[in-house]
């Protein structure tokens, strides 16, 4: 795979309110061209491929008790794990893997350039 550069898709995966909608604005402020790849509510493994199509793959977690908080969300633990469940393919063909829960969305945007940054050194 080549190296991704500010033309590269930057696909982004992960459960509702692990920060997807906020990384991609950031990067796209920045000049990168991103996808949000709502994989999460599809029933089709690999649909994050055959749509998206992305050089790279980031998935970002978050844990039950932070989605629900970040995104006011009433749903029950078993909505979270179904979400968990459909983006299993997803989390296992990613190129980086970030748990949100801890940190900020300044510290994630961070990590996901430091990611791109080692991978077009």
């Amino acid at each position: 795979m080549e190296p991704p550069s500010t033309r590269s898709i930057i696909g982004v995966v992960g459960p509702c309110g692990s920060g997807k909608s906020t990384l991609i604005a950031k990067l796209e402020t920045m000049g990168y061209f991103c996808r949000h790849i709502a994989q999460e509510h599809s029933y089709v493994p690999s649909m994050w491929q055959k749509i998206a199509k992305p050089d790279v793959l980031i998935y970002l977690a978050a844990s039950f008790p932070v989605s629900t908080e970040r995104r006011q969300l009433n749903w029950q633990k078993k909505d979270h794990d179904e979400q968990l469940h459909r983006l299993s393919h997803a989390r296992e063909n990613a190129n980086l893997f970030v748990d949100t829960d801890d940190l900020t969305p300044e510290q994630v945007l961070q990590k996901v350039l430091d990611y791109l940054k080692e991978i077009n050194a």
